[in-house]
């Protein structure tokens, strides 16, 4: 397995500047203690989800019944999907109706680091499927250990990120956050089609035999 690859697709999906305004309007009316522990608490949860997705994704698809190939194809949809939404300069995982629903709830007082912060805007679908493909390609113990050691490192950029919220819109503006979030939606794209040509290959080996032609 090309252990850079699962921290390139994770950074791109996840994309913490991408986010950085809505965390921005969320936490508004908070005090300096309550926007700290909405950074705290955002980075741990994305930890875990990519950590549980890293080490039980494989048995929880086991459970239904479905093949990894099949899994891989839906995943690498999934992806494409999520980078075409990239490109279009909105977050990969997030959605209007989860930004409105953040939005009540920092109207009704409650917090809003798990959601919609972190699920879905920071993780979700396109970031589970990543780490249950790549979970399914390490052959070692160690291998399973750097991936969730990934999430260690995508809870540190997370942290950082939202941290300096504050200056990174004023550095890069609106304008600037959306030409990063179109060339993170690049880069996943490509990595979308990766998953989906050995997705395919493996869900019909003709294919493979004219690939190879």
């Amino acid at each position: 397995m090309d252990l850079y690859k699962p921290l390139v697709a994770l950074l791109a999906i996840v994309n913490p500047i991408g986010v950085v305004p809505f965390f921005i309007h969320f936490t508004q009316s908070f005090t300096k203690a309550q926007r700290q522990h909405t950074i705290l608490v955002s980075a741990f949860t994305a930890f875990v989800v990519i950590a549980i997705s890293a080490l039980a994704g494989l048995k929880v698809i086991e459970f239904f019944g479905i093949s990894l190939a099949s899994f891989q194809v839906g995943g690498g949809t999934l992806l494409l999907i999520s980078s075409l939404q990239m490109l279009n300069a909105q977050p990969a995982e997030g959605r209007k109706e989860d930004v409105s629903e953040g939005a009540d709830k920092v109207n009704a007082g409650a917090s809003i680091a798990v959601v919609p912060l972190t699920i879905p805007l920071l993780t979700g679908p396109a970031t589970i499927s990543t780490m249950v493909i790549y979970a399914e390609k390490t052959r070692h113990w160690w291998e399973l250990g750097v991936l969730v050691g990934y999430g260690v490192v995508v809870a540190l950029v997370t942290f950082i990120v939202f941290s300096a919220s504050g200056r990174i819109a004023r550095v890069l503006g609106q304008t600037g956050i959306n030409i990063m979030t179109r060339l993170m939606g690049l880069i996943l794209a490509a990595l979308a089609v990766e998953l989906l040509a050995d997705g395919l290959t493996k869900l019909f080996p003709i294919l493979a035999s004219h690939l190879a032609r």
